[in-house]
């Protein structure tokens, strides 16, 4: 398996199938999808596949206001390849590649169901969770720091 920039069409089946399984919607296009600077990376395995999605959006923390943040958003991971490495494979890829671009910190809307994969990972979570309008689901805010 390798990790490739992808286009941001290339997330939406992942993002459909992981993320808005059982949710209101069926939208899988975020707004900031395709801002200057936002990067969408994927993981291909051997058969040339997707089997894994994330999108960077540089963005500040509004909990971290003036650091040089990114935020993580729509990361999904195949379901028959979810708890096998593949989803921190990603994640500590786009970190490596945004630490090194001079990035600060990494935030996300972590859906409470990931948090362990999220802790795993070096995130701390901050402040009070809350329902996200589009899934109905709980979330919390994560934060992984890049620099000291």
């Amino acid at each position: 398996m390798h990790i490739i920039e992808i286009s941001t069409t290339d997330t939406y089946a992942l993002r459909l199938a992981v993320l808005r399984e059982n949710t209101p919607t069926t939208n899988v296009s975020f707004p900031e999808d395709d801002w200057p600077g936002v990067t969408h990376l994927g993981v291909v395995d051997l058969a040339g596949a997707i089997v894994a999605t994330s999108s960077w959006v540089p963005r500040e923390c509004a909990e971290h206001p003036g650091r040089r943040g990114v935020q993580l958003r729509g990361m999904a991971t195949s379901k028959d390849l979810q708890s096998n490495g593949v989803g921190g494979l990603l994640l500590e890829a786009g970190v490596q590649r945004h630490t090194e671009a001079g990035f600060e910190l990494m935030w996300a809307k972590a859906r409470d169901a990931a948090m362990g994969f999220y802790l795993r990972h070096h995130c701390e979570v901050l402040g009070e969770g809350f329902i996200e309008d589009a899934t109905q689901l709980p979330h919390h805010i994560v934060v992984r720091h890049l620099r000291s």
